[in-house]
């Protein structure tokens, strides 16, 4: 495959990559361009802005998580047919997984994507020195193309010829100037920026400021021009059917031949109906997930646990990911007859995948506002910011995952639970620190760690196969015709 595609990246954190790469995807879509949005690592919430800049969904490239492996073939699953890809960064160019050298860096995924990379530079408290720090940056990896700079936060017309000139000494093209200026209503609170789905009136005026911003400060065409130089991609294609074709849902590799649990092909007999959170408080999620949920065989239906009273209609499968369910503690509470639903689901053996925000939504209490009491657990807002990659071992059969199965996450919360682990825990972490966490009480699989399931198809299937039995058995829900 051959999509122009580049790669917005900065020297830190701070630097502006969202502004330019949200303002990019948007100038460029406004356009008549079918813009592909790509965000580096594990990041949630960004690719909310991103799909809004494009109209189409926001996809991660996680190195850790996913694999080195599997960056380019999800990259061309989720660029397919696009006329222009922009990925934006994570952190600093270089920064990865601690203690892992480049992986998971911006770096690695786009040496694996052969792209080009723009660097977005902070140029506020610097002027010949900016050439400096640019030359460092192009030159610590010869692997790495850095094919121009954009320069942010440019004081005034002498500071952008300053600039201009040192890095013209340097030889490095200048794409785009951005000056000071207030910054575009896009509110933060304790995780990073407040979600799409939180403020989308609001989020539809940022990002098309955004656009405006980028649009009047970068050279576009230049821009389009590098993203061009990027040389074909020689990787299939991912897809979910093909992902979970062989997989085995109680296998711990994920990769046996099929067996009794093993996805039924979509459209071919009964379609467990799978229950998904989403709406303002649950906004966490990777599109792949219910793409995997839906090749497996399941008929994947979105309900928002703010307004929705009850599950949708046959619900026989429950996935409760991320979000920020702290926020809207009192709301949740307040639902009392959804909350009853989950609960009764939930004794009745049906399945249920729940990740982080999914986690405290199940416990009896968050800040002290009644939940499902599901878990016999309470959580509470906390000062700490729990935050890293984690690899993890499942350490007991689950609807999620046989025992045994190995799985590479993300933690990203300011909240705890207590106790941390149930009596049966979900995972036992091997690294960075040995501990055990989450919950499995019947059906229910409950964990603070987020994961992508592109990564495991088998969890996907085996979840699916959960459903479809907890349907067949008329514990739970039913099951559709898949026609």
């Amino acid at each position: 495959m051959n999509v122009p595609r580049l790669v917005i990246a900065a020297p830190s954190s701070g630097s502006g990559k969202t502004t330019v790469a949200t303002g990019l995807m948007a100038a460029f879509a406004e356009r008549g361009l079918a813009v592909s949005p790509h965000k580096a690592g594990p990041d949630y919430i960004d690719p909310g802005y991103h799909a809004l800049a494009t109209g189409r969904p926001g996809r991660n490239l996680d190195a850790f998580m996913c694999g080195p492996e599997l960056v380019a073939p999800l990259f061309a699953h989720g660029s397919a047919g696009c006329d222009l890809a922009v990925v934006e960064g994570v952190m600093g160019l270089y920064d990865g997984a601690a203690g892992r050298g480049e992986l998971a860096s911006t770096a690695q995924v786009a040496k694996l994507l052969r792209a080009p990379v723009v660097l977005v530079v902070d140029a506020s408290s610097q002027s010949r020195s900016v050439a400096a720090l640019v030359h460092g940056f192009a030159s610590f990896d010869p692997q790495v193309r850095l094919g121009g700079v954009i320069l942010n936060k440019v004081g005034s017309d002498r500071h952008e010829v300053m600039l201009r000139e040192a890095l013209e000494e340097a030889g490095m093209p200048v794409l785009g100037v951005l000056r000071r200026a207030p910054q575009v209503a896009t509110p933060s609170r304790h995780l990073g920026l407040v979600p799409v789905a939180e403020r989308r009136a609001d989020a539809l005026a940022s990002v098309a400021a955004l656009a405006e911003q980028v649009r009047a400060g970068c050279d576009l065409e230049a821009l389009l021009a590098l993203a061009r130089t990027a040389p074909p991609l020689d990787c299939a294609v991912w897809s979910p059917r093909e992902a979970l074709a062989g997989t085995a849902g109680g296998s711990p590799d994920g990769v046996s031949p099929v067996s009794s649990v093993s996805p039924a092909p979509a459209g071919a007999g009964p379609r467990p109906v799978v229950a998904v959170a989403g709406g303002p408080a649950f906004t966490f999620s990777y599109a792949e997930h219910a793409e995997l949920l839906t090749a497996a065989g399941a008929e994947v239906v979105a309900f928002d646990p703010l307004r929705d009273e009850a599950l949708p209609d046959g619900t026989s499968g429950l996935v409760i990911g991320g979000g920020f369910p702290e926020v809207y503690a009192p709301e949740l509470s307040a639902n009392e007859p959804l909350r009853a639903a989950v609960a009764a689901f939930a004794e009745a053996g049906g399945p249920v995948a729940a990740e982080c925000a999914g986690l405290l939504y199940l416990a009896g209490s968050l800040d002290g506002k009644p939940m499902c009491g599901v878990l016999d657990a309470d959580a509470r807002m906390s000062e700490r910011l729990t935050l890293g990659y984690r690899e993890a071992v499942a350490v007991a059969d689950s609807s999620l995952a046989a025992n045994g199965t190995r799985l590479r996450g993300h933690e990203f919360h300011r909240t705890v639970i207590e106790p941390g682990a149930g009596t049966t825990p979900a995972w036992g972490f091997t690294h960075p620190e040995r501990r055990v966490e989450g919950f499995v009480r019947g059906g229910v699989h409950a964990s603070y760690l987020h994961t992508h399931w592109a990564a495991r198809p088998s969890v996907a299937a085996r979840f699916t196969a959960a459903a479809r039995a907890a349907a067949e058995s008329g514990a739970v829900g039913g099951a559709r015709d898949g026609g």
